[in-house]
Parts: C-alpha cells; sequence; structure tokens
C-alpha cells in the first residue's frame, strides 16, 4: 500500500475538530491535498512530531490528537513510546508511514527494513494497542478501533516508496513558520485561551474627546 492511499483514509475519519501534527517530506503535500486547514501543525524536525502532538493531546484531553509520523522520525527519538506508555493519553492516535527508507534524501534504508520492530517496542512499552499493518484493510479497520476505543493508539503503516506529485499551484505554499502561527492562532480561536499576546500598541488610556492639538487627558 502506498502512503497517499492511507493517509485518504485518515482523511475521511477527520471531519470535526482533530488536531493533526505531520511530519516532513512527501507526506507535507499530500496532506494538505486532502485536509488544508489550520487544523493541522506541520513540523519539519524529525524526532518531534509524536512528541508535540502527545504535548497537544496532554494539553487539551477532550480533543482528538494525531501523529502523521514517520519510521525515520520516530526512531530518533524512541523515548517518547515510553511517556505514551506511562501517561496512557486517550485521545492520541499515532500513525507511522514506515516506508523502511529515508526517501525524501534517495532512499537509504531506515532500522526497520531490517529487524527492527516499531509495533513491538510500542508494546514494550506500554502501549497496549500497537499494531502493524500491511494492507489497506487492515489499516481502516486499526484506525476505525483506535477511533473508537480510548487509550493511546500506535498504528504502523508498512509501505510501499512513492510519493504523489502535485501540480506547482496545488502544493502547500505556507512555510514552517506561518504553518505554526496560523494553528496556534487556530486552537486559540476555538479553545477561546491566548497563548501568544497581542502585540501591545499603547498602555495609555485616552479618556474624552481629544483634538489634534491637545494632549489626552491620562489617568
Amino acid at each position: 500500500m502506498k502512503r497517499f492511499e492511507c493517509l485518504k483514509i485518515i482523511a475521511s475519519h477527520l471531519q470535526g475538530d482533530e488536531l493533526a501534527v505531520v511530519a516532513l517530506g512527501g507526506m507535507i503535500d499530500e496532506w494538505h491535498h486532502l485536509r488544508p486547514s489550520n487544523k493541522n501543525l506541520f513540523l519539519k524536525i524529525m524526532g518531534s512530531i509524536t512528541p508535540v502532538a502527545f504535548g497537544l493531546a496532554d494539553s487539551l484531553p477532550h480533543r482528538r490528537v494525531v501523529s502523521l509520523d514517520t519510521d525515520g522520525s520516530m526512531l530518533l527519538n524512541m523515548g517518547i513510546l515510553c511517556t505514551i506508555g506511562n501517561v496512557q493519553p486517550k485521545n492520541l492516535i499515532t500513525i507511522i508511514m514506515d516506508n523502511e527508507c529515508y526517501e525524501v534524501i534517495g532512499g537509504p534504508p531506515t532500522h526497520t527494513a531490517y529487524h527492527v520492530d516499531l509495533a513491538a517496542m510500542g508494546r514494550g512499552a506500554g502501549i497496549e494497542r500497537a499494531v502493524a499493518v500491511n494492507n489497506l484493510e487492515d489499516f481502516e479497520k486499526a484506525l476505525t478501533e483506535a477511533y473508537h476505543t480510548e487509550g493511546p493508539s500506535f498504528i504502523v503503516a508498512k509501505l510501499e516508496r512513492g510519493t504523489e506529485i502535485f501540480p506547482e499551484e496545488e502544493r502547500k505554499r505556507t512555510d514552517g513558520l506561518e504553518d505554526k502561527y496560523n494553528f496556534v492562532r487556530y486552537i486559540e480561536d476555538s479553545e477561546k485561551v491566548t497563548i501568544i499576546p497581542r502585540e501591545v500598541k499603547s498602555l495609555r488610556k485616552v479618556e474624552g474627546p481629544v483634538k489634534w492639538n491637545e494632549d489626552p487627558v491620562i489617568d
């Protein structure tokens, strides 16, 4: 199965206020094509996708959070599995797109191309529902179960290589800084909270009518 096929299934499930944290590489344009939204946080930082998703899930326990991670990224920060296993966030679904290589830089193999089993490592860390799937039917079954069961879910999708190519005008235009601020402002608006305060223009309080050539009355 291909990554884009799996992402189509995921996008069909994310029809509400779910938050998605998305890894780098070819998945960026693929996911943007399927779910263009400020509910997505695109992170071009390997090893940080699932940790950030966990932080969101822990801070917003009433909202579903989905981590769209990769094998190469997860292998850089395996300790997050232990954190998830110990904390047991009920609203976190972690999906590892495991094509057994670093495709974006030419395809050198990751450890999962040999003997490393990420799903087994997830179970060993205390994530009971940690599974590996290698076909679309099993992938959708695992995702549906994750959506209807409390507790952390960890799905490793064993993929063929391949990235969907889009015309330039259909690719994601925003950069990482824009993505961060758009995502933060969406959280602020939807949760009615302030994360990054608005810029303060003036601390002065003007009382009464003021003409252009008069000093304002300050209290």
